[in-house]
């Protein structure tokens, strides 16, 4: 008889930039969501999911080619249709208002799920990745920016984090710095993008930058946009104002860039924004106008927005946005102005971590039930339902071994921190065992006779049965 063939083995591999989340960082995770979620909808933020796959035109615009496509994870799907799988949710949001002409506004919505880009990956950077946005649709009022800043506050506070700011600034006054510097509107992007690294490159860089360019600490070259000395010169004193903002900053721009209109607007705007926050009773130190602040996208009109955590300035922006009124436009002649921000999930679940706000727990479960006697197995699943029916997780040791060592330590080995122990001596005097899993580590390891271990102090009480969910409750309240 011809032995039958072996299966091919598959390699056990991921997808270069992709990446699992175990049990531990995943509930980390979703606790971190739970609060954002609660913060916005305590705020009135309506929770949206849109289609993961978009037309590519959706994404890209009426007149995108293969070479725009296969910068997305694109492809031609049923039908012969090209599609993209979506690297943001601020385009799938404007394809759903247009496509909603009934819808009430303003529409505030926040929404959370997985984006992919073909990035090259890199240390923290992955083609597939969670944002979690929030935005405020169909409103021109300042309020809408205020309540956006307001809500990136409150989530920091509920996360439990002291300090961190809230910066904000208006790409008009930008807009009005560029005018005033006489330089061309075709160049501004590059101008304002050069001007972002004021923060993190320091004034000098950016002089280089919008000159000759220059070497960056890795020894790579960084060309230079090759200004004219005399508009460098101009954005220079923008920048002394931007790089030390004493005083009143606002002020300060508007008497460098005199009645530019922009500028003007932009700075009226900072000053509505600023009252309305205090009004809401914002702290103060908590928010602060900052003119460095850019954002880098192209398609913000006005108030910016980033957040930095003070004790982790490394990790630059974890929670980002701004005003963008014309991305609508796109997709309808109705006038929709919008603004939002975005968190950048798995960056500001690592600051979490790093600062000890959240912390790694493998189980869901806070009771281990064990199995000594199999013949009683009708006694501990009825021990289970209780638990579960007071609300107190649960879960059955559901393994092959009976040792009750083996069992002990699984949980331990889990994070479960209470284990429920039951034997034929404590069925027939209606008692359990219930053992501090975290308490009895070191003596579970080191004990295997059963009854010096149960006479072990410190770590474990036998107790009533009928007495079991209370004494648990209260013990479960107590960490």
């Amino acid at each position: 008889m011809a032995k039958k063939d072996k299966p091919k083995r598959v390699k056990p591999l991921l997808l270069k930039g992709f990446r699992d989340y175990p049990p531990a960082e995943q509930l980390a995770r979703e606790r971190m969501l739970a609060n954002l979620r609660a913060t916005f909808e305590l705020m009135g933020f309506l929770p949206l999911q849109t289609a993961s796959l978009e037309f590519a035109e959706t994404l890209l615009g009426g007149h995108y080619t293969s070479d725009n496509l296969a910068e997305l994870f694109g492809f031609k799907g049923p039908d012969d249709v090209e599609m993209a799988l979506r690297y943001e949710f601020t385009v799938s949001l404007a394809r759903y208002v247009a496509a909603q002409p009934q819808l009430p506004t303003p529409f505030r919505r926040y929404q959370y799920g997985n984006v992919w880009r073909v990035d090259k990956p890199g240390p923290g950077r992955f083609r597939e990745f969670m944002q979690f946005d929030i935005d405020i649709v169909g409103t021109s009022n300042l309020l809408a920016d205020a309540e956006i800043i307001a809500a990136m506050v409150q989530t920091f506070e509920r996360l439990g984090i002291e300090r961190f700011v809230v910066r904000y600034s208006n790409r008009k006054i930008l807009n009005g710095l560029i005018e005033w510097a006489e330089i061309e509107p075709e160049r501004g992007t590059d101008v304002m993008r050069v001007i972002d690294k004021l923060d993190k490159q320091g004034k000098e860089a950016v002089l280089l930058e919008l000159g000759k360019g220059r070497t960056d600490s890795s020894g790579d070259k960084i060309p230079g946009l090759e200004l004219p000395r005399e508009k460098i010169t101009r954005l220079e004193a923008f920048l002394d104002i931007a790089e030390h903002q004493n005083g009143d900053p606002l002020d300060r721009v508007h008497k460098l860039l005199g009645d530019t209109d922009a500028s003007d607007e932009g700075i009226d705007e900072l000053r509505t924004i600023q009252g309305h926050l205090e009004a809401m009773g914002i702290d103060r130190k908590k928010t602060e106008i900052d003119l460095t602040v850019v954002r880098g996208l192209g398609y913000y009109t006005g108030p910016v927005f980033e957040t930095t955590l003070l004790d982790l300035p490394e990790y630059g922006s974890v929670f980002s946005g701004g005003r963008y009124d014309n991305l609508v436009e796109r997709f309808t002649s109705q006038s929709l102005p919008a603004v939002g921000s975005s968190v950048g999930v798995d960056r500001l679940l690592a600051a979490l971590l790093e600062l000890k706000a959240l912390s790694l727990q493998q189980a869901t479960a806070r009771v281990l039930v064990t199995v000594m006697d199999r013949e009683r197995l009708p006694d501990y699943l009825k021990i289970l339902a209780e638990l579960r029916e007071a609300g107190i997780p649960a879960e059955i040791f559901a393994g092959d071994t009976r040792n009750l060592t083996k069992q002990v330590k699984y949980g331990d080995r889990i994070g479960i921190p209470f284990a429920v122990i039951a034997g034929s001596d404590e069925f027939e005097k209606n008692q359990v065992t219930v053992k501090n899993m975290a308490a009895g580590a070191e003596v579970a390891s080191d004990v295997s006779d059963r009854e010096q271990w149960l006479k072990a102090e410190g770590f474990q009480e036998t107790i009533d049965r009928d007495n079991l969910i209370p004494f648990l409750k209260e013990k479960l309240a107590q960490q």
